[in-house]
């Protein structure tokens, strides 16, 4: 009897240091340390925020995001070049393959030299020409825009719509990094962004940074293409703000973002003998949205076709283009005094 006791009291002292013996506490305690969303082999399967609160069904959140992209694309011009439309379109659906969207996703792209990318609720997804021409590599890009893809899977904008957290539908788009691209977007269209709205979406920022990593990782890319963009943003903001919207100003990607990419990396994603940095195909992409670029900018000593506006100052007229490209060609006018 002494000795079964005995047997009984070093099994439960070995299962509770974990010496090899199944413990359904230990098991318990273990699963519940670990980070929500965070099985890698289960991406695809997954209910992500499955007990959130969300009044929308599927089907409804769709036909949400499609009125939302009608007026976006009435506001926008969108690059109709074929071959640069199917490259952004086969990297953005190779990484919805390797994600847990419930949705379909239609990706266009925006002739806008500002580095931005949204998508609105039910998978319609919009990336800046400014974004790729920023971008050093294919996998900077894919990094974004499997950040923008985790918005959509999360469901954040029905989401934020169920809390009440947006008064108007037509503000849903600003579910983004921070809330940047709707930020730009709707500021020309006279819109205002509640601050408490920005506040609010640094969950959803987090939640996105958290799943957009995993889906860059299982479509083969380098996951530290996340962080290089990251510290790309904040260099590129010092050296050419007008580059970036103004919420992505407002809110630029902290080094606590950054450090919270690393771990994760260096956590929850096991090495790879290699990953996909960059294609050939990134390259004249790139290049041609870069020749098109330059193509539209008026040559020295053209007129832009823009209108230009006449002020007036005491005794003299200054023209005044509202032609960025200008900028640097403006000669400086003195006052008469």
């Amino acid at each position: 009897m002494k000795r079964r006791l005995k047997q009984l009291l070093a099994m439960t002292l070995a299962a509770f240091l974990g010496f090899g013996i199944h413990s359904p506490l230990l098991a318990e305690k273990k699963k519940k340390k670990q980070k929500k969303n965070a099985d890698l082999e289960n991406v695809g399967n997954r209910e992500i925020n499955k007990r959130s609160l969300n009044f929308y069904s599927i089907e409804r959140e769709i036909a949400l995001g499609k009125r939302l992209s009608m007026q976006i694309e009435q506001q926008v011009k969108l690059v109709t070049d074929p071959e640069i439309n199917e490259y952004v379109n086969r990297v953005g659906q190779n990484l919805v393959r390797n994600s847990d969207s419930k949705v379909p996703f239609t990706i266009k792209v925006v002739d806008s030299d500002q580095v931005n990318a949204f998508a609105l609720p039910g998978g319609f997804f919009y990336v800046n020409s400014g974004l790729i021409t920023s971008a050093e590599s294919e996998s900077e890009l894919a990094g974004v825009m499997a950040h923008e893809i985790a918005h959509v899977t999360a469901r954040h904008g029905t989401e934020n719509a169920t809390k009440g957290q947006i008064a108007n539908y037509a503000m849903l788009p600003l579910i983004f990094m921070g809330g940047a691209l709707g930020y730009g977007l709707y500021q020309a269209a006279g819109f205002l962004i509640p601050l408490q709205f920005l506040h609010f979406s640094r969950k959803a920022e987090t939640e996105a940074d958290f799943l957009g990593l995993q889906y860059l990782y299982k479509t083969g890319y380098d996951p530290t293409s996340s962080v290089s963009f990251f510290e790309k943003i904040q260099a590129l903001e010092k050296k050419k703000p007008g580059k970036l919207a103004k919420a992505f100003r407002t809110h630029p990607p902290t080094g606590d973002r950054i450090v919270k990419t690393q771990n994760n990396i260096a956590t929850i994603l096991p090495e790879k003998d290699q990953y996909v940095i960059n294609t050939s195909e990134f390259g004249r992409i790139k290049a041609k949205l870069l020749a098109l670029e330059n193509a539209s900018r008026p040559k020295k000593g053209e007129k832009s076709g823009r209108p230009s506006l006449k002020r007036r100052t005491s005794g003299e007229v200054e023209e005044v283009s509202d032609d960025p490209a200008d900028d640097e060609e403006r000669p400086t006018l003195k006052r008469r005094k």
